[in-house]
């Protein structure tokens, strides 16, 4: 009910219309104040606001005592030495660990119990099938021109001599060019390869392809020389395929020493005749795990920051370096974290791979179980070149995501560790990277890491606790800070990420 006349109400009203537009300007001028504040920035209706690359710069560097407190838990305190101790226990007890061994079984139930002792979350193992592949007997030795023993490994995936061994003269090679220009001299002998070693990136073909390569122009059997820098007579083992409607011929490497010494002697015109005897037998797939444990995310638990190494190895050595070691940073990235009390806003998720020796076949089946959650991965990280000196971390992502990495290692002067590189590597974390997910690897001093790589000497002697606290340092921060930001890391479309 109105109780005045027209006239006075809107006379009355006037005041209030006046004092409307008086506090509309006000809030224009305090708005208008606010604009170098948030000069560069999105304003939007929820008073929320993309982050500049300077917001970020500024989260991270408020990791520093965090980081700080990280590294010195692990290279000082009184975690320091643990993840080599914790994996000289391992190795020693456990040995080489094969797919499809009883060894990499009894590897598995040893991580599962050790990992719940620990107090981490979500313990569990995912099934998975993995070769099942066994050297058996071997033996090898040449007849001519005098009588040496051949010392040889098997490749993974070779068929075995007839019972009696096969005897044949021996064809020396160089490379694949000159096998295929000497085809009519190698047909019923045993080729030879003495290929140099460039780098196992691009040597390693003569590994996994030097059989096929030689059964083509129809020899009996390949030895091929170590894919390694150096060797003490000590041959270096690795996985080698077949390839359809091409005779599958028994494969095996031999060391460094003797290939140079059979390439001396073809030079000089010799004859060489060689015994060679392999007994290896590839059975069904056997049911194997991948290994997890997490500490769950505070905030975005659906998140996932993945850190990982593979458990299995080759069944030579301890496989403490390959890939012992990364297995074991990457539980004391958690353990470290946990023992601080910290507790990150994403999950943070170890997994231990299993069949990543055999082409990462543990892994593509997580893939495959995982991947439709793929947007919620944050990144991927895998330690899989050794454990030595590490002098940064390799990355594949986007430009602004490689600026973040580069914020989050500045973390790590205090152990003079801050080097990023291109494109990270790890079997098997290439399946997320493939789709766009950024990926990480541990980048170390790799100068000694292809003398020991797939043979006997892969041993805990090989492993030094001083280095293994530095990268179980960087491998912790890195990963911690990562989980812990507010917005995860940026990417670009499926299969678009920049190297």
């Amino acid at each position: 009910m109105c109780m005045f006349p027209a006239s006075h109400a809107a006379q009355a009203s006037r005041p209030s219309v006046e004092k409307r537009e008086k506090m509309k300007y006000l809030s224009l001028i305090f708005f208008m104040s606010l604009l170098p504040q948030y000069a560069g920035k999105s304003l939007s209706g929820d008073g929320s606001h993309p982050k500049t690359f300077e917001d970020i710069k500024n989260e991270i560097a408020g990791y520093s005592d965090i980081a700080k407190a990280i590294i010195d838990l692990a290279v000082h305190g009184k975690a320091q030495n643990r993840s080599y101790e914790r994996l000289a226990v391992f190795a020693d007890t456990v040995g080489p660990r094969l797919s499809g061994l009883k060894n990499l079984d009894a590897a598995i139930k040893y991580m599962f119990s050790a990992l719940q002792k620990d107090g981490l979350e979500n313990v569990h193992l995912e099934p998975v099938k993995v070769p099942h592949w066994e050297r058996g007997e071997e033996f090898a030795m040449m007849l001519e021109p005098r009588n040496h023993s051949i010392a040889i490994l098997g490749l993974g995936s070779s068929v075995a001599t007839p019972p009696e061994g096969i005897t044949a003269e021996v064809i020396v090679v160089a490379s694949f060019d000159e096998l295929h220009r000497r085809a009519q001299e190698a047909k019923g002998k045993i080729v030879v390869y003495n290929q140099p070693f460039v780098s196992y990136g691009e040597t390693v073909r003569y590994r996994s392809q030097g059989a096929v390569e030689a059964a083509k122009v129809g020899a009996v059997a390949s030895l091929i020389r170590s894919i390694a820098s150096f060797s003490i007579d000590s041959p270096h083992t690795g996985w080698q395929s077949y390839q359809s409607g091409i005779p599958r011929i028994p494969t095996a490497c031999i060391s460094v020493e003797d290939a140079e010494m059979m390439s001396r002697m073809s030079l000089r015109g010799t004859k060489i005749v060689v015994y060679l005897k392999m007994g290896a037998r590839t059975y069904p797939d056997s049911p194997s795990f991948n290994t997890v444990a997490e500490i769950v995310g505070n905030k975005y638990p659906e998140q996932i920051v993945l850190v990982s190494g593979h458990l299995d190895s080759w069944d030579v050595g301890q496989g403490a370096m390959d890939d012992g070691g990364g297995a074991f940073i990457s539980w004391e990235a958690l353990s470290l974290i946990k023992d601080l009390g910290l507790r990150p806003k994403r999950t943070l998720r170890m997994v231990l791979w299993t069949g990543e020796e055999q082409g990462g076949v543990g892994a593509e089946q997580y893939y495959q179980l995982h991947k439709e959650n793929i947007s919620n991965f944050d990144i991927v990280m895998e330690s899989d070149e050794g454990t030595f000196k590490p002098s940064g971390l390799a990355f594949t992502g986007n430009a602004k995501a490689r600026d973040i990495i580069r914020e989050i290692m500045a973390l790590l002067l205090p152990i003079n560790i801050t080097d990023v590189f291109d494109n990270a590597d790890g079997t098997d974390i290439n399946y997320w990277m493939r789709d766009g997910v950024p990926g990480a690897s541990l980048r170390d001093d790799l100068s000694k890491y292809f003398w020991f790589h797939h043979s006997q000497g892969d041993t805990m002697t090989v492993q030094d606790p001083n280095q293994m606290n530095l990268c179980a340092a960087v491998w912790t921060v890195v990963s911690y800070v990562i989980a812990d930001m507010e917005e995860m890391l940026p990417r670009d479309s499926k299969g678009a990420l920049n190297k």
